[in-house]
């Protein structure tokens, strides 16, 4: 049964690949990437409108000028956000398709391939914003294109505290007495996506002088969790920290009003889009969280081609439901087109050359929102400035940008790369 699964899934990952791929002219040369998602597995409420995006940029690119005149040849495969097909669908890009550079997925499957990753020297764009990934000096060939999440729950904790724990009337008698604020986390604790940055916003907590609760664990695919809130509830939180993905974390905000909590609630970046308003309703009001770009449709530079190809390639999924995914995909997509352009101008389209590449680039934006990135040969982290939203009247907000390297530039610099 598991040996049909996989031919299954190979199938339908060929059908994708050859719905992507657009022929040649005679002759002209091709640029083969990888691409691992997550369209039917735990990840797959976000991870679907991942692949539309990666599709959709891909083609932009091509119709753009490719990289250098060279047309990027997309092999897209689901691997239902299960490790060990991470890993045989990796050695499929490696052996088979020959692929220069791979866009990963998940963290568990990330962090499980990197040591592969390095030893074949094969650079690694992922969607997983682990910052176990950061830090060139343990995993040299792998990439994030957002900030990572311990740097995200780190902001998103600091501007609750600053902007509503120091100010909002809600909190003045406690504030008065003196309490500090409690502080709890949601997620799923075997998932390595969710329990990734933790340790960073338990310290975060610690040093802005937070009291911490105890953790409750939660499943990706959870529809029901009374019994975590109920569980939490005892601690009186004031604050609720959410590492799960959308469907998961709508349905503990729901289950948080509904048995009155009284908690507020910060969001990781995978459990923050426009899904999240249309899942939990009211009770997404006030929910804060991180975003590493411009959610979709918003007024920013190259958001009308991102609108533009996604209504010409799949006019069947009404705008109005595509997410802030989309344009993650766009902004992964074109830096790796920077790295693939300047690496080929040198001569080295490899994996080294394109990993030297990554590292020279400084202060770029594809626009989109996107802060503007910087990748050195010390530090993989692609920035330090985190945007931090609201929900308001249904519609994102935005709260306030943190800059981490700025107010705690000696931690920046000494402790927390890699971690």
């Amino acid at each position: 049964m598991m040996h049909r699964r996989i031919v299954l899934g190979y199938l339908l990952s060929l059908l994708l690949t050859l719905a992507v791929a657009v022929p040649d002219a005679a002759g002209q040369a091709r640029i083969k990437l990888g691409s691992l998602n997550d369209m039917t597995g735990a990840t797959s409420d976000v991870g679907k409108d991942i692949a539309l995006g990666i599709r959709e940029a891909v083609q932009y690119v091509n119709d753009t000028g490719g990289i250098n005149g060279k047309r990027i040849q997309l092999f897209l495969y689901d691997y239902g956000y299960r490790v060990p097909e991470a890993i045989t669908t990796y050695k499929r890009f490696r052996n088979f398709d020959q692929v220069v550079a791979v866009w990963g997925w998940g963290t568990g499957d990330t962090e499980a391939l990197s040591p592969i990753v390095n030893n074949d020297r094969m650079p690694y764009l992922s969607h997983s914003f682990s910052a176990h990934l950061t830090d060139p000096k343990k995993t040299p060939y792998n990439f994030v294109y957002g900030t990572d999440y311990s740097s995200n729950a780190r902001a998103a904790i600091t501007v609750w505290h600053d902007e509503v724990w120091q100010k909002d009337p809600r909190f003045k008698a406690d504030r008065e007495k003196g309490v500090k604020p409690r502080f709890v986390a949601f997620f799923a604790w075997a998932i390595p996506y969710a329990s990734a940055p933790i340790k960073a916003i338990r310290d975060q907590a610690t040093l802005l002088g937070f009291e911490i609760g105890p953790d409750q664990d939660i499943s990706l695919t959870a529809l029901d969790t009374k019994s975590q809130v109920l569980a939490a509830k005892n601690f009186k939180p004031h604050l609720v920290w959410h590492g799960n993905t959308t469907m998961s974390v709508a349905a503990a905000v729901k289950d948080s009003s509904a048995l009155e909590l009284g908690a507020d609630h910060i969001v990781n970046n995978w459990g923050y889009d426009e899904n999240l308003v249309k899942l939990a309703g009211p009770a997404a009001e006030r929910v804060m969280g991180v975003a590493v770009n411009a959610f979709f449709g918003e007024k920013v530079p190259l958001m009308d081609k991102v609108m533009e190809y996604a209504k010409k390639m799949n006019p069947g999924v009404p705008q109005e439901n595509r997410l802030i995914r989309t344009v993650q995909s766009w902004v992964d997509v074109l830096l790796m087109r920077v790295a693939l352009e300047r690496a080929d101008k040198a001569g080295q389209l490899n994996g080294p050359g394109i990993k030297d590449a990554f590292e020279t680039i400084r202060d770029w934006t594809p626009g989109l929102g996107r802060p503007p990135i910087t990748i050195t040969p010390a530090d993989h982290r692609p920035g330090s400035l985190i945007r931090v939203y609201t929900i308001r009247g249904g519609k994102f907000a935005l709260v306030k940008e943190v800059d981490l390297k700025q107010r705690w530039p000696d931690k920046w610099e000494k402790e927390w790369l890699g971690w």
